[in-house]
């Protein structure tokens, strides 16, 4: 017996197919279509009950697999080809233009005023000798201000020391101080000059500048390698100078130097020197 909804084989002693659960006796609504595993499909009859070619079983459907998807909604999006396809079309056409067209070599243009690098090793200078063949200490072209020229910028100096010393005492005799001619009044008014001095020199040094006097006469200070001095070389300048000054012996040793330095020279690295050669008022001989 064979299932007339689903065309699966039924045993005689069943009352209901297997695979569809559906009796002998059901039949398809007319027009219903099934989709799925549900469908009726096509199975081949045997030998003995073939049914010839253009006629169908009594009772019997043909099996029609319906579409699963219904017409097609006109869609908004734009079709573009594939990437390699469009590879492939751009390098034939490159590879036609080219077979096409030959390519002409052009020559480049000569390089105009092309510099040459220079790594060749500088080549070491020779240390500046004085005239008893001994190294200079000075490595610049940059002479050392005349003893004279740095005498009167030092003078000028200490004129300003003594107005500011002239106006301390002014204000102790004002305030009313008595000026008792004794050792211990002595003593102290030496500490007054000296801390007045001392005040004087270090306003310049915080400042970062040339004295007064300097600027006055035309002089300013240089390293040894022509260089604006940093302040560090401006505080061992100060302390050199107050050495040389409480020992002497510092400023005369100007007078034996070769190069005219004094030892505020030689500990600062630095030195005075004229700030063009209009200024230099008084030259060596």
């Amino acid at each position: 017996m064979t299932c007339t909804y689903c065309g699966c084989r039924m045993g005689e002693a069943e009352h209901r197919c297997r695979r569809c659960g559906r009796t002998p006796d059901d039949a398809l609504m007319p027009g219903a279509v099934v989709h799925g595993a549900l469908a009726p499909q096509v199975r081949f009859a045997p030998e003995e009950t073939a049914i010839p070619a253009g006629r169908t079983a009594p009772g019997s459907h043909s099996g029609v697999q319906a579409r699963l998807f219904q017409d097609e909604i006109a869609s908004n999006l734009i079709q573009f080809p594939a990437r390699a396809a469009t590879r492939r079309r751009r390098a034939a056409e490159a590879t036609t233009e080219t077979e096409s067209k030959p390519r002409i070599r052009r020559a480049r243009p000569a390089p105009v005023n092309q510099g040459n690098l220079d790594f060749r090793p500088v080549s070491k200078t020779k240390p500046r000798t004085l005239a008893t063949t001994v190294d200079a200490v000075i490595h610049c072209d940059d002479p050392v201000a005349a003893r004279l020229h740095r005498a009167i910028a030092a003078a000028f100096d200490w004129s300003m020391v003594a107005i500011g010393y002239g106006l301390f005492l002014t204000v102790f005799r004002v305030a009313g101080g008595a000026f008792a001619l004794n050792r211990i009044n002595l003593l102290v008014m030496a500490g007054a000059l000296g801390l007045v001095a001392f005040a004087y020199g270090a306003v310049w040094v915080i400042a970062g500048c040339e004295t007064a006097g300097m600027h006055w006469t035309g002089l300013r200070l240089i390293t040894f390698s022509g260089f604006p001095p940093e302040p560090k070389q401006r505080v061992l300048r100060f302390v050199g100078s107050c050495l040389s000054f409480c020992t002497v012996v510092g400023l005369v040793w100007s007078l034996w130097d070769e190069e005219s330095l004094a030892w505020q020279d030689h500990i600062s690295g630095t030195f005075p020197t004229a700030l063009a050669s209009g200024t230099r008022v008084f030259h060596r001989r």
